[in-house]
């Protein structure tokens, strides 16, 4: 396993999508650090890169080199190798590399300009928000032989959870506005890894004034220590979850 591992990440690393992911990370979060008028503006500023751009470009690239990867997959698989040891080595080398972009391009910059537990969090949240699209990427790949297909899959889980379901909260919450649903906004919040790491990336930003009752309801659940635990625990299952899936759809798997 050790010797794969260290395959993938090398081939990984020496590919020129993720330079340049790695680049373009490190001159935006440089960028917006030196043109705010504050470090606590960049650090706004850098939210939606994190929740949105780094799953995005996970998901994409980790799909596309599973399939690019097929044949040499395929050559392993024929090998007296287990096949539970060659997924998690793909998944692990796809994780270790793109969590030493997403560090090199924007936790050397956070950390340098806004060295606190905010700058933490947001550097934490990113870290897990990588892994668990990889492992998301993985578990799209392995629905389907159909490369295309594969990718559409990748880029629909992507988009319902950046966009479509926050719109579907937004619709509940319009259609059962008289009725006391902030509890269960807490609860719905852990069904989106991205909504997760907003609320505790929000929290430290105090920003949660600006999210009305419902916002005091996040400070009291994941303001605590408890809650900033308990919400990084959701995101490890969302990191073993599509995992697990993806993992007994390879083992049955025709190759």
């Amino acid at each position: 396993m050790k010797k794969i591992l260290k395959y993938v990440i090398a081939d990984i690393i020496q590919n020129k999508i993720v330079i340049i992911y790695t680049l373009l990370l490190l001159t935006i979060s440089f960028s917006v650090f030196s043109l705010e008028s504050s470090a606590a503006k960049g650090m706004a500023s850098l939210l939606n890169l994190v929740l949105l751009i780094v799953p995005l470009i996970c998901i994409i690239f980790s799909t596309i080199y599973i399939y690019n990867s097929a044949e040499f997959i395929e050559l392993l698989v024929s090998q007296p190798l287990k096949r539970k040891t060659l997924w998690l080595s793909l998944f692990g080398g796809l994780a270790s590399s793109l969590s030493i972009a997403f560090l090199i391009g924007v936790g050397v910059p956070v950390l340098i300009y806004h060295a606190d537990l905010t700058g933490l969090v947001l550097v934490l949240s990113g870290l897990f928000l990588t892994i668990v699209f990889v492992s998301i990427a993985l578990w799209a790949a392995g629905m389907t032989r159909d490369k295309a297909k594969g990718i559409g899959w990748a880029i629909a889980l992507w988009l319902f959870f950046a966009l479509i379901f926050d719109a579907i909260v937004l619709f509940l919450l319009f259609q059962f506005q008289d009725y006391p649903l902030e509890n269960a906004m807490v609860v719905m919040s852990f069904l989106n890894p991205i909504d997760l790491s907003r609320i505790q990336i929000l929290l430290q930003m105090d920003i949660s004034a600006l999210m009305g009752y419902t916002g005091a309801v996040f400070q009291e659940f994941f303001g605590s220590l408890n809650g900033i635990v308990i919400s990084f625990a959701g995101l490890i299952l969302w990191i073993f979850i599509p995992l697990f899936f993806s993992l007994r759809r390879f083992a049955k798997k025709d190759l």
